[in-house]
């Protein structure tokens, strides 16, 4: 068990952005906490955090092993859990944008509402919901970005991959070129508007240039902010677009919409599960485990 230990501190130390912040939550001494870091870092073959002035900055290989052992430790604690714990009383107060709430967020809460769970919960971008968070009005935000360092307090793990496909009605994809597809992406796909969720085209523009290397020349027929009036639009054949596959899927399985594009690593985003650093009320705490446990079944969306 000594090295479930280690894993153990190590995701406090992730989670909370210090080792001090994680020696108080495990009631360990700091240089306990120091010490099993090292020995953990000796395991692994490599740096797991940055010292700086505003804690432990994690490397990237912080954020993989976080990402490959954060989720089981979760489960395991959620399956040692006695039945007296599964009673969840309290009220949470919830960001996320509208569309992952609804497609995701909500179903999994589902069962923790029917213990005693209060769900408050406040749908908006990114920035404002982390700055919600900053400021104490809100105990958990799901971010498809990480806390800028302006926010300073907060802390983040990485949560979920989104996938972004590229759709189109049938009566626009039969307008693409194939071969000129295969060539030039760009120029196949420039007569087609676009339908998207802003005018600076955040979500295309990134697809477009992690995908094309370009921004996209494409006129812009449709601007709406949400993205399930997105997929609506694109489905009247009023553009195309790009949005997550679990939004998307649905459409694409009964032949509403095609993917237009595809590419041999498929463009994703990490969400990620943000608090306030410091130790968390426990339907805070009991909500961001579910939430974990929940997305390990889930895969890329």
């Amino acid at each position: 068990m000594k090295d479930l230990d280690l894993v153990a501190t190590f995701l406090e130390i992730y989670r909370r952005g210090s080792l001090t912040g994680a020696a108080r939550a495990l009631g360990l001494s700091q240089p306990a906490v120091s010490g099993q870091l090292v020995r953990l870092e000796e395991q692994v073959g490599g740096t797991l955090f940055t010292r700086s002035r505003n804690g432990a900055e994690p490397t990237p290989r912080a954020h993989e092993l976080a990402r490959r052992v954060g989720p089981h430790l979760d489960g395991l604690r959620q399956a040692l859990r006695t039945d007296d714990e599964d009673a969840v009383r309290g009220t949470v107060r919830l960001g996320s944008a509208a569309e992952f709430a609804g497609a995701r967020l909500l179903p999994a809460l589902a069962p923790l509402t029917r213990h005693g769970l209060t769900v408050k919960l406040t749908l908006d971008l990114a920035e404002p919901l982390l700055t919600l968070l900053a400021e104490e009005r809100l105990d958990l935000v799901v971010s498809s970005v990480r806390p800028p360092p302006t926010l300073r307090g907060l802390t983040a793990m990485p949560y979920v991959d989104e996938e972004f496909v590229l759709v189109g009605a049938p009566t626009a994809a039969r307008t693409v070129d194939p071969d000129l597809l295969e060539d030039d992406p760009v120029a196949a796909l420039a007569h087609l508007p676009l339908v998207t969720y802003a005018a600076e085209l955040p979500i295309i523009r990134r697809y477009w240039r992690s995908e094309f290397g370009r921004r996209p020349p494409n006129p812009v027929a449709v601007v709406v902010p949400d993205l399930r009036a997105v997929l609506t639009a694109v489905a009247a054949d009023a553009g195309i677009s790009v949005l997550p596959r679990y939004l998307a899927e649905p459409a694409l399985r009964s032949g509403a919409l095609e993917q237009l594009h595809r590419s041999p690593v498929p463009p994703l985003n990490t969400l990620y599960l943000v608090t306030r650093t410091g130790p968390l009320p426990p339907p805070v705490q009991r909500v961001r485990a579910h939430l974990v446990d929940q997305a390990a079944d889930w895969g890329p969306l």
